[in-house]
């Protein structure tokens, strides 16, 4: 399993260890994931995702996950994620018919 945020895209980057001699040696920084449950509200269901801390706090800034997925680029979701865009785009044009 990839160390990889499904929504944000964010990975581990890498930098220096850098000593008080000032020796830099490689390291990786690791992105904080969390497994989180996230509800559609327009799917009506619930959805398991491995994202960043900041992502769910982005979440909670946007409004929840269907606002967020539909301003998301497709480059930086996975393919669960695209998935449930896709999803999630379908029933807003039905419901957009239906009225």
């Amino acid at each position: 399993m990839s160390r990889r945020c499904e929504l944000t895209g964010v990975g581990p980057m890498v930098g220096h260890n850098v000593s008080h001699s000032n020796i830099k040696t490689k390291r990786r920084f690791l992105p904080a994931l969390s497994p989180a449950s996230l509800q559609s509200e327009a799917l009506g269901q619930t959805f398991k995702l491995r994202v960043t801390n900041a992502a769910l706090r982005t979440l909670d800034f946007k409004g929840g996950l269907d606002p967020f997925l539909l301003k998301a680029s497709d480059e930086d979701l996975s393919a669960r994620a695209l998935k449930i865009k896709r999803q999630l785009k379908a029933k807003l044009a039905e419901q957009a018919q239906a009225a």
